[in-house]
């Protein structure tokens, strides 16, 4: 009986120890208000500005997405999808552009062209410093669960590119999988993003220690959700570290929960802990995440609570664990009609993924899904109003 009792004592220690786990990132009660769904109770952020990448052009680009933000040689580049009329439609491929201030972008170059059999969307950047790195996703239309792969392509003045070729893993042999936009370097110089891999798309944290990060991909240990269907329940993921170095990796909620999900880890990315559903709102979304350059982390999403994308929202925490401040980048007032129909269309501002360059935050994103653009955010000045 006394070997019982004491059984019974050991397990209520554990679940105590369970239940005072710290969730992975919280967001201060109250405030997010998502029953104000133009403001959500939130100030507008202070020194910001926003400029026009590229424009919609009639039966030629109605559609733009995915655009993703990269420094190299004193140049910021933009790439992003387009099609002439629908989301994912047969014509799909990806352009960038290029600007030295941020502010004025020449006109797109074509990156990826079309391809017969497969749609091309964008990939995200990487660079050694030297050698510019841009990666796109290829879809083949005969995959059965819908997936794809990744290639690269090289270039030494970001205008002249090599082949594409595929991305490898520390086997050297191909990745099977989408790569997601956020390339980031820890501490360490591991580069870390997450790879949505084959059968289907099922989202997994990779890192590679090749200084390019065209070969050498590993699956980290990671364990998703239950989801049913080929589609994993964590997709489209960014990250960021806290105070003592643990990366914290967010991720879209397919499941609805329109709350971001969330896992760390405390070993440069090779094994994580259990997925957590925050108290963070998303609008089941792609979110952009990462650090200021002192430190404190940052989240930039639609914090709505359901499918509207705008207001478009940045959330700073001090420590990478409690979000305590967060500001208006963009919202209604500033959102034009949109112009063109086509399928998924959606208005607001889409999938933003952001860049720290020259003193300022740069948030790229599609502006309905037709227009692409940047908004730049006065570090100095952000900065100071958030450790207030």
């Amino acid at each position: 009986m006394l070997k019982i009792f004491l059984a019974i004592i050991g397990l209520l220690q554990c679940a105590v120890v369970v239940a005072a786990t710290p969730p992975v990132l919280t967001v201060a009660d109250g405030l997010i208000d998502t029953t104000r769904p133009d403001s959500l109770g939130l100030p507008h952020a202070r020194g910001v500005a926003h400029y026009r990448v590229f424009s919609a052009a009639e039966k030629v680009a109605q559609y733009n997405h995915g655009a993703v933000l990269f420094a190299f040689k004193g140049k910021l580049y933009c790439q992003w999808q387009t099609s002439a009329k629908d989301e994912d439609g047969p014509d799909t491929h990806v352009t960038y552009s290029t600007s030295q201030d941020g502010m004025a972008w020449r006109a797109p170059s074509i990156l990826a062209p079309q391809r017969d059999g497969a749609i091309v969307t964008s990939g995200g950047w990487w660079s050694d410093s030297k050698t510019l790195v841009a990666f796109i996703n290829v879809w083949p239309e005969n995959l059965t669960p819908k997936a794809g792969h990744v290639e690269y392509a090289l270039s030494q003045d970001g205008e002249n590119w090599s082949e594409f070729k595929p991305v490898l893993n520390n086997q050297e042999k191909p990745v099977k999988g989408i790569i997601e936009q956020d390339l980031k370097s820890l501490p360490s110089g591991r580069v870390l993003t997450a790879i949505h891999h084959q059968p289907g798309l099922v989202a997994t944290p990779f890192y590679t220690d090749d200084p390019l990060a065209i070969s050498g991909w590993q699956a980290a240990d990671f364990n998703n959700l239950p989801f049913d269907g080929s589609i994993s329940r964590e997709l489209e993921p960014s990250w960021f570290l806290t105070r003592n170095n643990e990366v914290v990796m967010t991720f879209r909620d397919q499941g609805s929960s329109y709350r971001i999900l969330a896992a760390r880890s405390n070993d440069n990315g090779q094994t994580w802990s259990p997925v957590t559903t925050t108290n963070f709102p998303d609008s089941r979304a792609k979110q952009s995440a990462g650090n200021l350059p002192d430190g404190s982390a940052y989240i930039v999403n639609n914090p709505t609570g359901n499918k509207t994308r705008m207001p478009l929202v940045i959330a700073v925490s001090p420590t990478g664990e409690y979000f305590t401040s967060a500001y208006i980048l963009r919202d209604k007032d500033t959102l034009p009609a949109m112009q063109y129909a086509g399928k998924y269309k959606r208005a607001g501002y889409s999938y933003p993924k952001s860049y720290v360059w020259k003193n300022a935050l740069w948030v790229s994103y599609a502006v309905n899904k037709e227009d692409i653009a940047v908004t730049r955010l006065d570090l100095a000045q952000f900065i100071s109003s958030a450790q207030r």
